[in-house]
Formats: C-alpha cells, structure tokens, sequence
C-alpha cells in the first residue's frame, strides 16, 4: 500500500511538472507575437536561427529531457492503472508492469539522445 501511495505522490507531481514545463512551451511557441521569449532572432519561433539559439543553451535540452520523463511516467502508470483495474491475472499484472517499464526506458533513452544529439548539433554550428 506504502509503494502505490509513493506512486501516486510521483504521478501527482510528473503533472505538476508537465503543466509547468508544457506552460512554458506553449508561452514560447504560442504567444511568440506578445512575449518574444527565447527568439533572439525576431520573426518566427520555429525559424531555424531562433531553434539554433534555443539548442545552444542548456536550459532546453535539460527542461526537454524532463518533460520527457514526467510525460512518460505519468502517461505509463495511468496507462498501467487503468489496465490494472481491468483484473487481470496475477502473472498478467507483472508482465504489464514489465512491458510498460522498457517501454518507457527505452523511448526515454531515444529522447533524452535526439535532445543531446540535437543541442550537440547546435552548439557545432
């Protein structure tokens, strides 16, 4: 009972920081006419001298790679807990547990590479 309160509390505070993380993407993406935000060089924010800038930096890889992992565990344990309350099997619900557990590593370990290789690329050019 203790671990699925823990649970809960990390998948509490995954939605915290996806609100967060996703509010601060929509402002800058979005609302790029009223606050200019993150776009050194004018115009659109999905010109590539202002996504270039933006890669250069730390702050976005970093705030990429954890919107990634709050997306993904809180995606995966809602996902897990509406399969859960389906009743399955005892050894069902270990597998589940397992297949959604690689699942979200391996997609966080592609993600957290193309945001790496990405701000990689762009601290090169």
């Amino acid at each position: 009972m203790m671990r699925d309160a823990k649970l809960w509390t990390w998948h509490v505070a995954a939605g915290i920081v996806i609100l967060v993380f996703l509010g601060l993407h929509m402002a800058i993406m979005h609302l790029d006419e009223i606050l200019g935000i993150f776009n050194p060089a004018g115009g659109h924010p999905i010109d590539w001298e202002n996504v270039v800038a933006r890669g250069r930096t730390v702050f976005f890889p970093v705030t990429y790679i954890l919107l990634l992992g709050a997306a993904l565990f809180h995606g995966l344990y809602g996902l897990r807990n509406i399969l859960l309350e389906l009743n399955p099997p005892a050894w069902l619900k270990g597998a589940i547990g397992v297949v959604l557990l690689l699942v979200g590593l391996g997609l966080f370990a592609l993600g957290a590479w193309a945001a790496v290789a990405s701000h990689t690329l762009a601290t090169s050019l």
